[in-house]
């Protein structure tokens, strides 16, 4: 049966705008609604894992791309967080505009092992005050955030092997599960399809690349929808791939973290191969990323 994930998030009095994408996830030239536009605001409380108001201070910052940034951030107050891979946290800050208090929210891309620091991955969106507000932040500077939150995460089910695919940042949640799974006693078969648009929006090859030679049972492949001449790897959207290299659904559980056109279709295309369990968190709409 297909599982929807995909809370939408009511927020008081602010309606949520069209604009540029925010990240996990997942183009600063593209006008596409924000990253999180139907995720941010009121959060959603899971009994396991109660909400709280974390203290943290900017441990270390990484440019990735031309538009995307790492950001790891140290707990000062609770110490750790304890949370279930694929979860979020939430920022808030004034909207540049009109002073009103605003919310976004982030996926945090590491695994609860690492629970004294989490790590946010995110894109640089013109006017966008979430990420203009964590694109501001500098080393050594203090930060709060509340979480976590959210109903998209790595289900304990060691039977069934897994499928993740991202478009764009959506890689973020999706990175926090394929690290978790990595670090169990017995990893999990998993395999990865990662759509991204050209040469220029790569990054974290080398880790994934890492993560398959310690990880026999992980399969990782990162697809561009428009690459540039010289590229040697994988072409065309990654509902090419689903289409190719999934042959069976059964005893799978399918993870999709991107844009809604990537996930309808993708979710349609799964649906046509049979039934299994599917989870889904739309970050933004718009064209694809490689979707």
């Amino acid at each position: 049966s297909i599982v929807e994930r995909s809370v939408k998030y009511k927020v008081a009095g602010l309606e949520a705008r069209r604009g540029y994408r925010i990240a996990r996830a997942q183009g600063t030239h593209r006008a596409i609604p924000p990253l999180l536009a139907y995720r941010f605001s009121i959060l959603l409380k899971s009994p396991a894992m109660p909400i709280e108001t974390y203290t943290a201070q900017v441990e270390s910052i990484e440019n990735l791309t031309y538009d995307v940034r790492r950001l790891d951030l140290r707990l000062i107050e609770p110490k750790i967080i304890h949370f279930k891979p694929g979860q979020f946290v939430s920022f808030e800050m004034p909207d540049p505009k009109t002073g009103r208090l605003l919310t976004r929210s982030y996926s945090i891309a590491s695994q609860p092992s690492q629970s004294g620091i989490i790590t946010l991955l995110f894109n640089l969106v013109s006017g966008g005050p979430g990420s203009g507000f964590l694109f501001h932040l500098k080393e050594g500077e203090k930060t709060q955030f509340k979480g976590p939150a959210g109903h998209f995460y790595l289900r304990e089910d060691p039977e069934r092997e897994l499928l993740f695919v991202a478009s764009g940042t959506g890689i973020a949640p999706i990175r926090s599960m394929l690290l978790a799974n990595t670090e169990r006693s017995n990893p999990r078969l998993a395999t990865l399809f990662w759509g991204l648009r050209s040469q220029r929006d790569l990054y974290d090859q080398e880790e994934l690349a890492e993560l398959t030679r310690r990880t026999p049972t992980l399969t990782a492949i990162t697809t561009l929808s428009r690459p540039e001449p010289g590229w040697l790897g994988e072409s065309g959207r990654v509902l090419r791939l689903i289409e190719e290299r999934i042959t069976s659904v059964k005893n799978l559980a399918v993870y999709l973290c991107g844009n809604s056109g990537m996930i309808a279709d993708a979710t349609s295309l799964l649906q046509g191969k049979g039934l299994c369990s599917i989870y889904r968190e739309k970050y933004y709409d718009g064209e694809g990323d490689g979707g």
